[in-house]
């Protein structure tokens, strides 16, 4: 399946489905689900990045047990939005994913999602570990909250 706009998401899948946001790093991949209305997101689990088809296989069990349909992935844009080596990198994982998982796929500008989540941590007093614990996940949400937002607004 190709790599979709983000505003066409929701028509893609069946209602009652999730989406599946994932905040793809070098060393993890954070991962959160929406609800079945495109509502809410909510942190989910963290991978620990090891073989790619042992990553594919975890997502694609995550897939399966949450109803998911459809997947967003955090795009890490430069702050001038130019695309470095870090979005070459998450392009090529996402169309990897894809030839193994059959979804509507989208990309979201996840610009400073990692730096505001810490923020937030930081202000809720989270210890440092704590933090790093759950910053990939959270982060992830944060991405999928984005994009949830603006298919509720119409974008």
């Amino acid at each position: 399946m190709p790599i979709r706009n983000p505003s066409d998401l929701k028509s893609l899948i069946s209602k009652g489905d999730r989406l599946l946001g994932l905040d793809v790093g070098t060393k993890t991949i954070g991962m959160a689900l929406s609800d079945t209305t495109l509502l809410v997101a909510t942190p989910l689990d963290t991978i620990r990045r090891g073989r790619f088809r042992n990553d594919v296989k975890r997502l694609q069990a995550e897939i399966e047990r949450h109803g998911v349909g459809g997947i967003v992935v955090g795009l890490p844009l430069s702050l001038d939005g130019s695309e470095g080596p870090r979005v070459q990198g998450v392009r090529q994982f996402a169309q990897n994913l894809l030839a193994h998982v059959d979804l509507p796929l989208a990309f979201w500008d996840e610009r400073l999602s990692t730096a505001a989540v810490e923020r937030q941590m930081i202000a809720a007093d989270l210890s440092r570990k704590r933090r790093g614990e759950i910053i990939d996940r959270v982060a992830a949400a944060y991405i999928l909250q984005g994009l949830l937002d603006r298919l509720r607004s119409g974008g």
